[in-house]
């Protein structure tokens, strides 16, 4: 049981774009009251649609007790954002020197005991600890886009942080219904997104060579890997491809592939014919549809593939062996 003196009671998100309102939603869904900081121009607004977009999703998956969509305050300064707060949670640009800078002011004014966790996707937390009067208790708290369903998030120390600040992160992260996965090296873009990147290139060269378009690049994922990977992974659907000797099998057969030039690991130039082709193939594949309308689609197919994924895989997920109960 954790020490009620270092129980998360109060929330602060700073940087309310995409992520940090997904974090909000998350939080507020899970009947915390959550302090926010944003300086731009109708952050507030901005918050609230957001929110409100996300809520009927949260009630599908199931609301926590006292979850109220008015339990948010914004407050005008950072200061008075997080000076209370158990855990902050850090979502400004993927900007190095403005990370620090606001990393910075959240470490002068939080509390000893809080938590900082920092959203980066790709930058290390010994980075981000670099400067700071108390570099021991920030940790990369990384989730995924909509955080307020996908339950992934990769915890990362850096070489200064309190082995006791991230036992008490994964069990707050846990507590959140989260899967939270200790990257036990950190590296820059973690773990999770390294993977999505090698795709990524590797799609971009696809269209760039007239191999294929954008659409038909998500139909081979949407229809073919992904829908193994969303139950499985890599590693475990290989394990399958080798038959009755699994992945000892698979890799005699088909280890010798690997050294054939079929894959490009380094992004193709990202000109403005590429760009184009990218844009183009996207808008025209979206059609009609408005990206509000995408996001509402996305969130009902999420909702209803987790509870399938979690019926199939109930207790022996990878991040499940990971994760300290409440």
């Amino acid at each position: 049981m954790e020490n009620k003196m270092h129980q998360v009671n109060k929330i602060a998100v700073v940087g309310t774009g995409v992520i940090g309102n997904g974090w909000i939603a998350r939080f507020l869904a899970q009947g915390f009251d959550v302090i926010a900081f944003d300086p731009a121009e109708g952050a507030q607004q901005r918050t609230q649609k957001a929110i409100e977009q996300a809520w009927p999703s949260l009630v599908k998956i199931g609301l926590a007790q006292g979850a109220d969509q008015n339990r948010l305050t914004f407050m005008p300064t950072i200061e008075e954002a997080v000076c209370d707060a158990d855990l902050i949670q850090e979502n400004v640009p993927e900007r190095e020197e403005l990370k620090k800078s606001v990393l910075a002011s959240i470490d002068a004014y939080a509390k000893p005991e809080a938590i900082i966790g920092s959203s980066t996707s790709g930058i290390m937390p010994s980075t981000l600890q670099d400067g700071l009067k108390h570099p021991e208790r920030l940790i990369v708290a990384h989730p995924f886009n909509p955080v307020y369903i996908l339950p992934l998030v990769e915890l990362v120390a850096g070489t200064q942080t309190d082995a006791a600040i991230m036992d008490r992160a994964k069990s707050f992260y846990a507590s959140i219904e989260m899967k939270p996965l200790v990257i036990q090296k950190e590296i820059e873009g973690h773990l999770a997104d390294r993977l999505m990147e090698a795709l990524w290139r590797e799609a971009l060269h696809l269209v760039n060579d007239g191999v294929a378009t954008t659409e038909e690049v998500d139909a081979a994922i949407i229809y073919g890997a992904g829908l193994r990977w969303a139950q499985m992974g890599p590693f475990l659907t290989f394990h399958l491809a080798g038959g009755e000797k699994g992945m000892r099998h698979m890799l005699e057969q088909f280890g010798p592939t690997l050294k054939l030039p079929w894959t490009k690991l380094e992004a193709p130039e990202l000109t403005d014919e590429l760009k184009e082709k990218v844009i183009t193939g996207c808008e025209t594949h979206a059609g009609d549809t408005t990206i509000a309308q995408m996001e509402d689609k996305r969130n009902a197919f999420l909702v209803e593939l987790l509870g399938l994924v979690e019926s199939y895989w109930p207790e022996t997920t990878a991040t499940e062996k990971m994760v300290v109960k409440k």
